[in-house]
């Protein structure tokens, strides 16, 4: 063996192997947070298995895409990346919801379309890849599990992470798949997802964004049985829940909440300051007889009187939805009464879609499909309307000074901007606040920003002291 000698000449230097390279892994994560949380979790487990995870295609010996199947747009988007990864690396492994998508004769829509990958699974389902990667790519022998983070491998920024409470949904929506890829509700015990969320909080998190198929379903399934938080029985419910979420001292967001009557008991919380007000609502539409053949829980005037009574309890409420446009059967009269709803509604944050029919959902079969260039012609029309809507609501925050999160920072003709967001919005689905005084802060800082001006959808402001 070569020796060499130390810088101060008096022993000589031991040469040192230089340990085998992990088998390494790649990842294409698509589809919505839930999803993401699904890749969180696999490469959590990877890590703690002693793998390497690597982002490009050439440094990995087999590739995991995660795959999304709700809407066309999104099959091909999967389709395609299942497709890349083939070429560029030739060993695929594919989960998520597209996975448990099939033909018409019962075979796997994925490998029908791309034979060559390796194996297909379904969505939350981290145990059956892991077993497909260790059968295609055994693992190290000595896995190092103190250099996993406590709150797992993240593919979101430190300062805040998605929290999934739940998965699957009991709800059957004429236009939906859903429930036939992620199967019915299955509630985490409340014990498990205080103790992430305690976890993620310790890791440097100051936002949870808290996730289901249908958040305010929480616990239904395991009829609202007690589990142990912090040594104490607690029930398995969304209040219990949001309450001791609450005490973590970060910013809590609800995402998926359907408007139940219990709803009701959050929003105290919010009006105290203790949990975001901030509600995603996917009202979805709001003419009965499209509610109902749309199998919704709720009726549109129902959902007018609950969201009157939130703001009359949290007059800072923000409301965000998604509607859908041009749903088979919708009337002119129908998509009229849901711009009226919309200006009633006054609702804060909207998305729409153009009805897109789903492979396998029933509302493929009702009667009175309408073309694609009348869908997207309400969809724009709605979209209108609701833009309109915005600007308005908006605009009375010009002149106050609000908090702030900040996310990042944007160059721009006027020089490096910072951009963050206030409690009305959720990272990549809502608005930002752009504003000046960059220099003196960091992602994950909760500041004070003066506004001086607003548009359909963001802020603009100066940084406070």
């Amino acid at each position: 063996m070569t020796r060499t000698a130390s810088p101060g000449g008096s022993r000589p230097r031991k040469s040192r192997a230089q340990p085998p390279r992990p088998p390494t892994v790649g990842f294409v994560s698509l589809g919505c947070p839930k999803a993401l949380v699904d890749s969180e979790r696999i490469l959590t487990q990877l890590r703690a298995e002693g793998y390497g995870i690597s982002g490009s295609y050439q440094d990995s010996d087999l590739v995991v895409v995660n795959t999304c199947g709700f809407i066309d747009d999104a099959v091909a988007e999967s389709l395609d990346a299942i497709g890349e990864a083939l070429a560029e690396n030739g060993k695929v492994i594919v989960t998520g919801c597209l996975g448990a998508r099939t033909t018409s004769g019962g075979a796997s829509m994925v490998a029908q379309v791309h034979p060559k990958v390796l194996a297909v699974t379904g969505p939350h389902a981290t145990a059956e890849v892991m077993g497909q990667i260790h059968q295609h790519l055994p693992k190290p022998h000595d896995p190092f599990v103190d250099l996993v983070p406590e709150a797992g491998v993240k593919l979101t920024p430190r300062h805040y992470a998605y929290l999934k409470i739940s998965e699957g949904c009991n709800h059957r929506c004429s236009f939906c798949i859903i429930p036939s890829m992620r199967g019915d509700l299955v509630s985490r015990p409340i014990g498990e997802v205080v103790r992430e969320a305690e976890a993620l909080v310790r890791a440097g998190v100051r936002e949870l964004l808290v996730i289901s198929q249908d958040t305010s379903a929480y616990g239904v399934d395991l009829r609202y049985a007690e589990g142990m938080v912090r040594g104490r029985p607690v029930r398995t419910r969304m209040a219990e829940l949001v309450q001791e979420l609450a005490q973590l001292g970060v910013w809590v967001r609800l995402h998926y909440v359907y408007p139940y009557p219990h709803v009701d008991e959050i929003l105290p919380l919010m009006a105290e300051g203790k949990v975001l007000p901030y509600l995603d609502v996917p009202f979805q539409h709001s003419h009965p007889r499209i509610l109902k053949l749309m199998k919704r829980p709720a009726s549109g005037e129902r959902n007018i009187e609950r969201i009157q009574a939130w703001r009359r309890i949290c007059p800072d409420l923000t409301i965000r939805s998604t509607f859908i446009a041009g749903f088979p059967g919708e009337t002119e009269d129908e998509f009229r009464h849901l711009l009226d709803f919309l200006q009633e509604a006054q609702l804060d944050r909207v998305g729409c879609f153009a009805y897109s029919p789903v492979e396998g959902a029933t509302a493929n079969a009702l009667p009175g499909a309408l073309a694609h260039a009348l869908r997207e012609e309400r969809r724009a029309r709605f979209m209108e309307v609701q833009a309109r809507i915005s600007a308005k609501r908006l605009q009375r925050f010009v002149g106050r000074t609000m908090r702030v999160l900040v996310d990042g920072f944007e160059e721009t003709d006027d020089g490096l901007l910072a951009v963050g967001r206030t409690s009305m919005d959720a990272p990549e689905i809502d608005g930002v606040v752009r504003f000046t005084g960059s220099g003196r802060l960091g992602a994950g800082q909760l500041v004070e920003v003066a506004i001086t001006g607003s548009d359909e959808h963001d802020l603009r402001g100066e940084l406070r002291g």
